[in-house]
C-alpha cells in the first residue's frame, strides 16, 4: 500500500503544476488543461483519503467531480472554438475587451 504523504505530496506536485500553468501561460487552451489538470490533482487527493479511511466517500465525491470537469470541458472548448472564430486569437492578453 502506497503511504498517504506519497498521494498528498504527488497530488500536491500536480496541483501547483495545474496553477503555475494558469498563472505563466496567456495561451487560453493551455490555461483550460491546466484547470483540468487541477481538478485531477483534486481527484487524486480524494482517492488518497478516501482509501486511507476505508470509505467509499472519496471515490463518490470524484465521480461527481469527474462528471462537472467532463461538462466543463465540452462548454469551455465551445467557448474557446467560438472566441477564435470571431477574434482568429487564443491569446488572453488580446481577449481583455468584452465587445465582439
Amino acid at each position: 500500500m502506497i503511504p498517504l504523504t506519497y498521494m498528498m505530496s504527488l497530488s500536491a506536485m500536480i496541483f501547483a503544476i495545474g496553477v503555475a500553468g494558469v498563472i505563466i501561460r496567456r495561451n487560453i487552451l493551455v490555461m483550460f488543461m491546466s484547470i483540468e489538470l487541477m481538478l485531477n490533482a483534486v481527484n487524486l487527493a480524494f482517492i488518497a483519503i478516501g482509501s486511507r479511511l476505508g470509505s467509499m466517500d472519496g471515490e463518490v465525491i470524484v465521480f461527481f467531480v469527474m462528471t462537472v470537469a467532463a461538462a466543463e470541458a465540452a462548454v469551455g472548448l465551445g467557448i474557446i472554438i467560438s472566441i477564435f472564430r470571431n477574434r482568429e486569437t487564443v491569446h488572453a492578453d488580446d481577449l481583455t475587451l468584452m465587445r465582439w
